[in-house]
């Protein structure tokens, strides 16, 4: 059995693959797993219509990636923009139920237009359509990683998309790199490759005299400096702050990334000096902790004060009732929450053990009043250690 930091190895603790943490751009070639993001600028021409051409080139590289022996996912934008030019709309709709309609004809469409291109290669696609809350049930999100590890086992090439049709503002991803940082994060993809409609990350916008193409970044932090547009194309709605975002995602959580165009996606998979490279970080993170702090968001929030805000952050405790000041929101047990200090400002994010009214009713008691008054179990830890990360 390989040991478990090698690409396609898998942790004995709990049978999820882990990714094999890429340091270096020319390590990529080794790559037995990979995530393909590819952005609706990328996918379509300037009538708004899906670019064959296009597809047919990202099909060919991938192709060639399944050929060598790794796995491939592709995590594909441009069902809306698909249906633009079809169903005659100028621009992509921005009202929700439009959006939806708009969407359903765009992702038929879509997923022929791969199921084509990989048919030539002799592959089978099999779409995949996800919505948030695919991934914010901790079971359901065991049932998508499953469901994609079946896909890849059967020799198939998964082609994951927003559900649009469905999806409503309360309920989105957002944009397609989150989701496919996620994707690559729950499959333990060794690298995620962001296809977009600018080759690197710039020090200025592109345009702009003297603006320098970043080869390597370590950390997303250290980019302050650098100005990053944040609106994404006409038709679609990720920009450079969403990559970025989800570089960050993807390399924190042992997975490699490229951010580079569709021309370049030939070379930045052959680990040449292409794009922007953002290495894997090396620590490894618990499943569970990388699930709560990446791939849910709070159902409600928790008020804690300073007593409690220290506990957290720097003795690692469980949060007790007694530091609870307030709670917001109404949700069951079980769910992600928000734990906000003194200041209003959300430190971390774990799964209550009770509902917000009984958390409501606990606050600000300590374990021999909650005994006496509401009965024995609520002497438990209002949210575990084992069950919290800081943020």
């Amino acid at each position: 059995m390989t040991p478990p930091d090698q690409p396609g190895s898998r942790d004995n603790g709990g049978g999820l693959r882990q990714p094999a943490r890429l340091l270096e751009r020319d390590s990529l070639p080794s790559a037995r797993r990979v995530v393909v993001k590819i952005g609706s600028s990328s996918l379509t021409d300037q009538r708004g219509r899906l670019d064959d051409r296009r597809i047919d080139e990202i099909t060919a590289v991938a192709a060639g990636l399944i050929e060598s022996g790794s796995d491939v996912v592709i995590v594909s934008s441009g069902a809306i923009a698909a249906a633009l030019g079809p169903l005659g709309l100028p621009h992509r709709p921005t009202a929700v139920d439009q959006q939806q309609a708009t969407a359903s004809v765009g992702q038929a469409l879509l997923a022929t237009s791969w199921s084509r291109a990989f048919g030539r290669h002799g592959r089978v696609t099999g779409q995949v359509l996800l919505t948030e809350s695919d991934v914010i049930g901790r079971q359901t999100y065991r049932n998508v990683r499953s469901a994609l590890e079946a896909l890849l086992s059967m020799g198939t090439v998964p082609v994951v998309n927003e559900n649009d049709t469905t999806a409503t503002h309360e309920i989105r991803f957002g944009d397609n790199d989150r989701l496919a940082a996620l994707v690559a994060q729950l499959l333990g993809a060794d690298a995620l490759i962001l296809l977009t409609d600018v080759d690197a990350l710039y020090t200025a916008p592109p345009a702009e005299p003297g603006a320098r193409r970043i080869g390597e970044v370590e950390d997303v932090g250290r980019l302050a400096g650098v100005s990053i547009g944040s609106v994404g194309s006409k038709v679609g709605t990720g920009g450079m702050v969403t990559k970025l975002s989800a570089a960050q995602l993807a390399s924190t959580t042992g997975t490699a990334t490229v951010m580079t165009s569709v021309e370049n996606f030939a070379p930045a998979v052959e680990g040449q000096d292409v794009g922007t490279f953002f290495p894997a970080h090396h620590g490894r993170r618990r499943s569970r902790l990388v699930w709560l702090r990446f791939a849910t968001r709070g159902a409600g929030i928790v008020r804690i004060d300073e007593g409690a805000a220290q506990a957290l952050g720097r003795r690692h405790r469980s949060l007790l009732a007694v530091g609870i000041t307030a709670v917001e929101g109404t949700f069951p047990a079980g769910v992600p929450v928000d734990v906000a200090g003194p200041d209003g400002e959300v430190i971390a994010r774990g799964l209550a053990d009770f509902s917000s009214d009984e958390l409501k009713a606990m606050r600000g008691r300590g374990s021999q009043e909650l005994r006496d008054t509401l009965g024995e179990r609520f002497r438990r830890p209002a949210i575990h250690r084992d069950q919290l990360v800081m943020l």
